[in-house]
């Protein structure tokens, strides 16, 4: 199963208000492994920077202007993530800017049926308990140390990591069941159980070559052999 960890930095809270996207980062997993495969790409929103934003993520609108605007690179982030499953931290808010920028050049919005919100996810998990992103590296011990500000492609490998954990580690599907179908209905358990004979003993895995060997090896042996006393 392919999935895509995604994040955006923005120029505000909203794009009905002329908000847009400056950066976009993401990690490919696949089978809840990182690939190692990321998306990373500055924006420009050919607009003026909020001091708000400005000190959230620290791009200023000098950097971004020498940076491709959306509608230059937009196929090119529909291509990398094709029809994976979408991982997001507080997903509304990246859905409704990818969505409003992928709107305005002519592509597909992105399916809200193929998003998993991390936030929600947290918030089921452990409820009353803050669930930010950093709240929940220190709660699973992931390394931020290196997010001074916010930077989607850092913040899309650190929500990776939190992503594994929440879903229960890099292994979620490693369970010891018994093979074969569930079956519904209480768990009976044999509090009386023993270990006991097989019906019919195991075949030799020997061949007849190599207990004639074996035979032989014990002849020359003498008959003082302790396998002789044994057999």
């Amino acid at each position: 199963m392919r999935e895509i960890v995604l994040d955006t930095e923005t120029t505000g809270f909203e794009p009905s208000e002329g908000h847009r996207i400056v950066e976009i980062g993401a990690v490919e997993l696949f089978n809840h492994m990182p690939t190692g495969r990321t998306y990373h790409q500055y924006i420009n929103p050919e607009r003026d920077m909020p001091t708000e934003a400005f000190n959230v993520h620290g791009l200023s609108e000098d950097f971004l202007r020498g940076h491709p605007v959306f509608r230059a690179v937009g196929q090119a982030f529909v291509d990398f993530v094709g029809d994976a499953r979408l991982i997001i931290h507080n997903a509304a808010f990246d859905i409704k800017f990818l969505n409003f920028e992928l709107g305005r050049i002519g592509l597909t919005h992105l399916d809200w049926g193929r998003v998993t919100d991390t936030l929600a996810m947290a918030r089921r998990k452990f409820p009353g308990s803050p669930a930010s992103l950093d709240a929940l590296c220190r709660r699973f011990g992931v390394d931020n140390s290196a997010r001074e500000k916010h930077g989607a492609l850092l913040d899309s490998e650190i929500l990776a990591e939190v992503y594994l954990e929440l879903i229960g580690g890099r292994q979620p599907d490693l369970v010891l069941a018994p093979a074969g179908p569930v079956t519904k209905g209480p768990v009976v358990t044999d509090t009386d159980w023993r270990p006991r004979p097989r019906p019919a003993p195991l075949p030799s895995r020997l061949t007849a070559e190599e207990s004639a060997a074996h035979a032989a090896f014990l002849d020359g042996m003498g008959d003082a052999a302790i396998w002789k006393k044994l057999l």
